[in-house]
Protein backbone atom coordinates (compact mmCIF):
# COMPACT_ATOMS: atom_id res chain seq x y z
CA UNK A 1 0.00 0.00 0.00
CA UNK A 2 1.41 3.42 -0.94
CA UNK A 3 2.71 5.30 2.05
CA UNK A 4 0.88 8.55 1.38
CA UNK A 5 -2.42 6.74 0.99
CA UNK A 6 -2.34 5.05 4.38
CA UNK A 7 -0.95 5.49 7.87
CA UNK A 8 -0.62 1.75 8.30
CA UNK A 9 2.95 0.52 8.52
CA UNK A 10 4.51 -2.91 8.63
CA UNK A 11 5.69 -3.54 12.17
CA UNK A 12 7.47 -6.71 11.13
CA UNK A 13 11.19 -6.87 10.57
CA UNK A 14 14.36 -8.18 12.05
CA UNK A 15 15.28 -6.84 15.48
CA UNK A 16 18.89 -6.83 14.24
CA UNK A 17 17.97 -4.37 11.48
CA UNK A 18 19.89 -1.10 11.68
CA UNK A 19 17.35 1.72 11.59
CA UNK A 20 19.73 4.67 12.04
CA UNK A 21 23.45 4.69 11.32
CA UNK A 22 25.93 7.58 11.60
CA UNK A 23 29.32 7.40 9.92
CA UNK A 24 31.95 10.06 10.64
CA UNK A 25 29.30 12.77 10.97
CA UNK A 26 30.56 16.36 11.11
CA UNK A 27 28.32 19.41 11.54
CA UNK A 28 29.50 23.02 11.42
CA UNK A 29 27.95 26.43 11.95
CA UNK A 30 30.01 28.72 9.76
CA UNK A 31 33.66 28.21 10.64
CA UNK A 32 32.85 26.51 13.93
CA UNK A 33 32.57 22.72 13.93
CA UNK A 34 30.01 21.47 16.46
CA UNK A 35 30.10 17.70 15.89
CA UNK A 36 33.45 16.04 15.26
CA UNK A 37 33.06 12.63 13.63
CA UNK A 38 30.07 10.93 15.29
CA UNK A 39 29.62 7.17 14.76
CA UNK A 40 26.90 4.86 16.11
CA UNK A 41 24.04 2.57 15.05
CA UNK A 42 20.51 2.29 16.41
CA UNK A 43 18.71 -1.01 16.01
CA UNK A 44 15.04 -1.70 15.36
CA UNK A 45 13.03 -1.53 18.60
CA UNK A 46 15.90 0.00 20.56
CA UNK A 47 15.72 3.08 22.77
CA UNK A 48 18.92 5.08 22.55
CA UNK A 49 19.39 8.00 24.95
CA UNK A 50 21.80 10.77 23.98
CA UNK A 51 23.27 12.42 27.07
CA UNK A 52 25.37 15.53 27.38
CA UNK A 53 25.67 18.83 29.14
CA UNK A 54 24.69 22.22 27.77
CA UNK A 55 26.68 23.01 24.66
CA UNK A 56 27.82 19.40 24.19
CA UNK A 57 26.25 19.12 20.74
CA UNK A 58 23.42 16.71 21.58
CA UNK A 59 20.63 19.00 20.34
CA UNK A 60 22.56 19.73 17.14
CA UNK A 61 22.89 15.98 16.64
CA UNK A 62 19.14 15.47 17.04
CA UNK A 63 18.31 18.32 14.66
CA UNK A 64 20.68 16.85 12.08
CA UNK A 65 19.13 13.40 12.43
CA UNK A 66 15.65 14.73 11.60
CA UNK A 67 16.91 16.89 8.74
CA UNK A 68 16.64 20.32 10.40
CA UNK A 69 20.41 20.82 10.13
CA UNK A 70 22.72 19.75 7.32
CA UNK A 71 25.82 17.67 7.83
CA UNK A 72 29.12 19.22 6.77
CA UNK A 73 30.44 15.76 5.95
CA UNK A 74 29.81 12.13 6.79
CA UNK A 75 26.77 9.92 6.38
CA UNK A 76 23.39 9.59 8.10
CA UNK A 77 21.58 6.41 7.13
CA UNK A 78 17.89 6.13 8.02
CA UNK A 79 16.03 3.04 6.84
CA UNK A 80 18.78 2.31 4.34
CA UNK A 81 19.00 5.78 2.80
CA UNK A 82 21.79 8.29 3.34
CA UNK A 83 19.80 11.45 4.11
CA UNK A 84 22.94 13.55 3.69
CA UNK A 85 22.91 12.72 -0.04
CA UNK A 86 19.26 12.46 -1.11
CA UNK A 87 16.85 14.84 -2.81
CA UNK A 88 14.35 17.01 -0.96
CA UNK A 89 11.53 14.80 -2.24
CA UNK A 90 13.19 11.70 -0.83
CA UNK A 91 13.82 13.50 2.46
CA UNK A 92 10.13 14.41 2.66
CA UNK A 93 9.30 10.71 2.33
CA UNK A 94 11.75 9.85 5.12
CA UNK A 95 10.15 12.49 7.36
CA UNK A 96 6.82 10.73 6.97
CA UNK A 97 8.37 7.66 8.58
CA UNK A 98 9.70 9.48 11.64
CA UNK A 99 8.02 11.38 14.46
CA UNK A 100 9.46 14.25 16.48
CA UNK A 101 8.38 15.52 19.89
CA UNK A 102 10.01 18.91 20.49
CA UNK A 103 11.26 20.17 23.83
CA UNK A 104 8.69 22.97 24.11
CA UNK A 105 5.88 20.81 22.65
CA UNK A 106 5.65 23.24 19.67
CA UNK A 107 1.86 22.99 19.50
CA UNK A 108 0.10 25.62 17.41
CA UNK A 109 -1.66 27.84 19.93
CA UNK A 110 -4.39 28.91 17.50
CA UNK A 111 -5.44 25.30 16.80
CA UNK A 112 -7.26 22.84 19.02
CA UNK A 113 -5.39 19.85 20.38
CA UNK A 114 -7.21 17.63 17.91
CA UNK A 115 -6.29 19.83 14.96
CA UNK A 116 -2.65 19.82 16.09
CA UNK A 117 -2.62 16.04 16.11
CA UNK A 118 -4.47 15.81 12.80
CA UNK A 119 -2.19 18.27 11.00
CA UNK A 120 0.35 15.68 9.67
CA UNK A 121 -2.50 13.48 8.43
CA UNK A 122 -4.16 16.38 6.61
CA UNK A 123 -0.86 17.51 5.11
CA UNK A 124 0.62 14.17 4.06
CA UNK A 125 -2.24 11.73 3.40
CA UNK A 126 -5.37 11.54 1.29
CA UNK A 127 -7.47 10.10 4.11
CA UNK A 128 -11.11 11.14 4.41
CA UNK A 129 -11.82 13.69 7.14
CA UNK A 130 -13.99 11.17 8.97
CA UNK A 131 -11.04 8.75 9.10
CA UNK A 132 -8.70 11.51 10.30
CA UNK A 133 -11.14 12.30 13.12
CA UNK A 134 -11.02 8.67 14.22
CA UNK A 135 -7.23 8.58 13.97
CA UNK A 136 -6.67 11.72 16.04
CA UNK A 137 -8.93 10.40 18.79
CA UNK A 138 -7.03 7.10 18.79
CA UNK A 139 -3.69 8.91 19.11
CA UNK A 140 -4.95 11.07 21.96
CA UNK A 141 -6.27 7.97 23.71
CA UNK A 142 -2.86 6.31 23.34
CA UNK A 143 -1.21 9.14 25.27
CA UNK A 144 -3.92 9.42 27.93
CA UNK A 145 -5.72 12.47 26.51
CA UNK A 146 -9.00 10.92 25.37
CA UNK A 147 -11.69 13.60 25.18
CA UNK A 148 -9.31 16.56 24.97
CA UNK A 149 -9.48 17.06 21.20
CA UNK A 150 -11.47 20.31 21.46
CA UNK A 151 -9.25 21.91 24.09
CA UNK A 152 -6.80 24.64 23.16
CA UNK A 153 -3.12 24.15 24.09
CA UNK A 154 -3.36 27.06 26.54
CA UNK A 155 -5.92 25.06 28.52
CA UNK A 156 -3.52 22.16 29.09
CA UNK A 157 -0.94 21.65 31.82
CA UNK A 158 2.72 21.26 30.91
CA UNK A 159 2.56 17.49 31.11
CA UNK A 160 -0.60 17.35 29.01
CA UNK A 161 1.03 19.54 26.35
CA UNK A 162 3.95 17.10 26.21
CA UNK A 163 1.51 14.22 25.74
CA UNK A 164 -0.36 16.10 23.01
CA UNK A 165 2.96 16.69 21.24
CA UNK A 166 3.66 12.95 21.43
CA UNK A 167 0.22 12.22 19.98
CA UNK A 168 1.02 14.50 17.03
CA UNK A 169 4.40 12.77 16.59
CA UNK A 170 2.53 9.45 16.45
CA UNK A 171 -0.03 10.63 13.91
CA UNK A 172 1.69 9.02 10.91
CA UNK A 173 2.50 5.79 12.78
CA UNK A 174 6.26 6.40 12.57
CA UNK A 175 8.84 3.66 12.76
CA UNK A 176 11.34 5.97 14.46
CA UNK A 177 10.40 8.43 17.20
CA UNK A 178 12.63 11.28 18.35
CA UNK A 179 12.28 13.11 21.67
CA UNK A 180 14.02 16.36 22.61
CA UNK A 181 14.19 16.73 26.41
CA UNK A 182 10.80 15.06 27.06
CA UNK A 183 10.96 15.67 30.84
CA UNK A 184 12.27 19.25 30.74
CA UNK A 185 10.31 21.68 32.92
CA UNK A 186 8.08 19.01 34.45
CA UNK A 187 7.77 18.09 38.11
CA UNK A 188 9.08 14.61 39.02
CA UNK A 189 5.66 12.94 39.07
CA UNK A 190 4.60 14.30 35.67
CA UNK A 191 8.05 13.53 34.26
CA UNK A 192 7.72 9.93 35.45
CA UNK A 193 4.43 9.73 33.55
CA UNK A 194 6.17 10.80 30.32
CA UNK A 195 8.88 8.19 30.92
CA UNK A 196 6.22 5.53 31.38
CA UNK A 197 4.53 6.65 28.17
CA UNK A 198 7.79 6.20 26.25
CA UNK A 199 8.19 2.70 27.69
CA UNK A 200 4.61 1.80 26.76
CA UNK A 201 5.03 3.07 23.19
CA UNK A 202 8.13 0.96 22.73
CA UNK A 203 6.44 -2.15 24.10
CA UNK A 204 3.20 -1.71 22.16
CA UNK A 205 4.62 -0.69 18.77
CA UNK A 206 8.24 -1.94 18.79
CA UNK A 207 9.31 1.58 17.94
CA UNK A 208 12.88 2.68 17.54
CA UNK A 209 13.23 5.65 19.91
CA UNK A 210 16.00 8.22 20.17
CA UNK A 211 15.87 10.57 23.16
CA UNK A 212 18.01 13.61 23.92
CA UNK A 213 18.02 14.43 27.62
CA UNK A 214 20.18 15.48 30.54
CA UNK A 215 17.78 13.96 33.10
CA UNK A 216 19.71 10.99 34.48
CA UNK A 217 16.80 9.33 36.31
CA UNK A 218 14.74 9.35 33.14
CA UNK A 219 17.65 8.19 30.99
CA UNK A 220 18.42 5.13 33.10
CA UNK A 221 14.74 4.17 33.20
CA UNK A 222 13.98 4.30 29.47
CA UNK A 223 17.31 3.53 27.77
CA UNK A 224 18.53 0.29 26.27
CA UNK A 225 21.79 2.02 25.45
CA UNK A 226 23.25 5.45 26.08
CA UNK A 227 25.60 7.77 24.24
CA UNK A 228 27.45 10.47 26.17
CA UNK A 229 28.54 13.42 24.05
CA UNK A 230 31.01 16.03 25.23
CA UNK A 231 32.31 18.94 23.16
CA UNK A 232 30.96 17.41 19.98
CA UNK A 233 32.55 13.99 20.43
CA UNK A 234 31.29 10.66 21.74
CA UNK A 235 32.89 9.99 25.11
CA UNK A 236 31.17 6.67 25.79
CA UNK A 237 28.45 4.41 24.44
CA UNK A 238 26.97 1.34 26.09
CA UNK A 239 24.12 -0.21 28.01
CA UNK A 240 22.85 1.42 31.18
CA UNK A 241 24.80 -1.10 33.24
CA UNK A 242 27.99 -0.46 31.28
CA UNK A 243 27.59 3.27 31.79
CA UNK A 244 27.00 2.85 35.52
CA UNK A 245 30.22 0.82 35.82
CA UNK A 246 32.29 3.06 33.55
CA UNK A 247 35.46 4.49 35.06
CA UNK A 248 35.96 7.03 32.30
CA UNK A 249 36.62 10.37 34.06
CA UNK A 250 34.10 12.32 31.96
CA UNK A 251 31.39 9.69 32.39
CA UNK A 252 31.94 9.65 36.14
CA UNK A 253 31.89 13.44 36.29
CA UNK A 254 28.58 13.55 34.41
CA UNK A 255 26.88 10.70 36.28
CA UNK A 256 28.16 11.81 39.70
CA UNK A 257 27.23 15.44 38.94
CA UNK A 258 30.65 16.88 39.69
CA UNK A 259 31.01 20.54 38.71
CA UNK A 260 33.71 21.69 36.34
CA UNK A 261 36.71 23.05 38.31
CA UNK A 262 36.35 26.42 36.59
CA UNK A 263 32.63 26.61 37.42
CA UNK A 264 33.26 25.60 41.02
CA UNK A 265 35.90 28.33 41.37
CA UNK A 266 33.54 30.90 39.84
CA UNK A 267 30.78 29.92 42.29
CA UNK A 268 33.20 30.14 45.23
CA UNK A 269 34.31 33.59 44.08
CA UNK A 270 30.71 34.75 43.61
CA UNK A 271 29.79 33.48 47.07
CA UNK A 272 32.78 35.30 48.56
CA UNK A 273 31.74 38.56 46.89
CA UNK A 274 28.13 38.15 47.96
CA UNK A 275 29.04 37.47 51.57
CA UNK A 276 31.54 40.34 51.58
CA UNK A 277 28.84 42.80 50.51
CA UNK A 278 26.17 41.63 52.92
CA UNK A 279 24.84 44.49 55.09
CA UNK A 280 25.76 44.15 58.74
CA UNK A 281 22.10 44.23 59.77
CA UNK A 282 21.28 41.13 57.67
CA UNK A 283 21.24 37.76 59.42
CA UNK A 284 24.69 36.31 59.09
CA UNK A 285 26.04 39.50 57.49
CA UNK A 286 29.69 40.18 58.16
CA UNK A 287 29.84 43.69 56.76
CA UNK A 288 33.11 45.30 55.79
CA UNK A 289 36.18 45.84 57.89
Amino acid sequence: MAFDDSVEMDRGGDDNEVMVSLRDLHVSYGDREILHGINFDVMRGETLVILGGSGSGKSTLLRTLVGLEQASSGEIWIKGKNIAAISQEEMDEIRKRIGMSFQGSALFGSMTVGDNVALPLREHTKLEESTIEIMLRLKLEQVGLAGFEYYMPSQLSGGMMKRAAVARALAMDPEILFFDEPSAGLDPIIAAGIDQLILELKKAFRMTIIVVTHELASAFLIADRMVLIDKGKIVAIGTTEEMRKSKHPRVRQFLDRVAEPEVARELDYLQMLTEDRRPTDMPGGKGRA
